[in-house]
């Protein structure tokens, strides 16, 4: 296997490759296509009967959304130490490709006969993306010098925005002209099937396109000698980490404020299509199906544009200033949904989510990865980061699924995170100065 030196662009390539190989997954199934299959499939019902419990369809997907998180925020530690004693994180990386990729392709079974399995295969396939971008996030700064950091993060989602509107605009024409692929049957049950078609679509593209990242990557540094440490060393080194981040003022509170913001920019980016799918008025199922569509379409093409512009701009007024824009922007869009009805409104709502989407996650990465000291134990601290972001998140989708059960109504739900975007800016504030002039590239 060829070996690549750090910084070098076509190791930056091949590693940003992997977003162009598992965003399918976050388009796709979480935010387009499954949602209204879901719909679809449950004929607009309310809510379940299931596990002997009558559940809403909204809150349901919350609740086993945080289940599969809450799971793969357990494991990974101890993956982690594992990986630190036998040198090599990348087998780890690869476990949860072929998990998530394989229970996309499992997602062609789920029916209402059984719901059970299919919902199993929704935690599942999340998992499998979740957990393999814990090992996939902390190759940033082992392949990349702090001055290249903003730009490669901003490349990866780049990449994934590409990547994954090519095959949602295959997915697009597959769904609304399924007779074109030889699909036949009474119009909800070609709608259906070809649904199921694009989800085994994302296990194979996710499989295929992750083989360039899986070759070119390093397998990572051996750090533990005992094999008893192994399953304890990975809770060792995240309390390692989180004492190393309280003597670090800066890393601190960036951490702090991450943990509220990021509760409810993952949470929103979940329940998006569901708002969209439930609370607008739609003329008819087809204007649905394809509004829904369009709309992710649309976020996808300017998310493209938002992430240049917010590595841009934090070359110019500095990440934390460009971050703490950022959550504003999040609160009024917050706002402005909780009085969108109409479809034209939502477009716009949908625009201006994409703007803002990538260029959050991208640079909160970015300013995480130059905040945390100089060390080649890359994957305990991207561990930590990523333990702080799914336990935030985990928060949010049970808050969420609970105020969903209690109020009846999405809308209302969603006004809880306009507070918690605002609560993320003011916790940035509290970053020293010197700080944040130093994160200036």
């Amino acid at each position: 296997m060829k070996k690549f030196k750090k910084g070098d662009k076509k190791l930056i390539r091949a590693w940003a490759t992997y977003d162009w190989a598992n965003s399918v997954y976050a388009l796709v199934i979480s935010s387009a296509i499954f949602p209204i299959y879901y719909g679809t499939l449950l004929d607009d019902s309310d809510t379940i009967p299931i596990f002997g419990m009558e559940i809403r369809s909204t809150a349901l997907i919350s609740f086993v959304t945080g289940l599969s998180i809450l799971i793969v925020t357990l494991i990974t530690p101890i993956l982690s130490g594992v990986a630190d004693y036998i040198g090599n994180k990348r087998i780890f990386m690869k476990i949860f490709v072929y998990l998530g990729s394989i229970s996309c392709i499992g997602l062609y079974w789920f029916d209402i006969e059984n719901i059970e399995l299919g919902i199993t295969f929704y935690g599942l396939a999340l998992m499998g993306f979740t957990g393999s971008l814990v090992f996939y996030n902390s190759y940033l700064p082992d392949i990349t010098y702090p001055d290249q950091m903003d730009k490669a993060s901003a490349k990866g989602f780049t990449y994934g925005y590409v990547g994954s509107v090519i095959l949602l605009v295959f997915n697009l024409v597959l769904v609304m002209y399924p007779h074109w692929f030889g699909i036949s049957g009474t119009e909800r049950q070609q709608a259906l099937k070809a649904m199921k078609i694009a989800f085994v679509s994302v296990g194979i593209w996710w499989v295929l396109f992750s083989q360039i990242s899986l070759y070119a990557l390093p397998k990572g540094i051996k750090k533990v000698n005992k094999i008893e440490k192994i399953f304890v060393n990975g809770f060792r080194e995240l309390f390692s980490v989180w004492k190393q981040s309280k003597q670090l003022k800066g890393l601190n509170r960036f951490l702090s404020s991450f943990f509220i913001y990021s509760m409810a920019l993952q949470t929103v980016l979940i329940i998006a299509a569901y708002f969209g799918e439930q609370e607008i008025n739609w003329i008819s199922d087809s204007q649905k199906t394809m509004g829904l569509i369009i709309s992710i379409l649309l976020i996808q093409l300017v998310a493209i544009i938002g992430a240049e512009l917010t590595a841009r701009a934090s070359g110019k007024f500095g990440n934390i200033r460009v971050l703490i824009a950022l959550n504003i922007f999040w609160a009024i869009i917050c706002i402005a949904a909780y009085q969108v009805y109409d479809p034209i409104h939502f477009y716009i709502i949908a625009g201006c989510v994409g703007l803002v989407m990538g260029g959050l996650q991208a640079l909160s990465r970015s300013t995480y990865s130059k905040l945390i000291p100089k060390t080649k134990d890359t994957t305990s601290f991207f561990s930590f980061y990523e333990v702080t972001e799914k336990v935030g998140v985990i928060i949010g989708l049970v808050s969420f699924g609970f105020l969903d059960q209690i109020t009846g109504s999405l809308r209302s739900s969603i006004t809880f995170f306009l507070i918690v975007f605002l609560i993320g800016a003011i916790l940035l504030l509290r970053i020293p100065k010197t700080i944040r002039v130093s994160l200036q590239s």
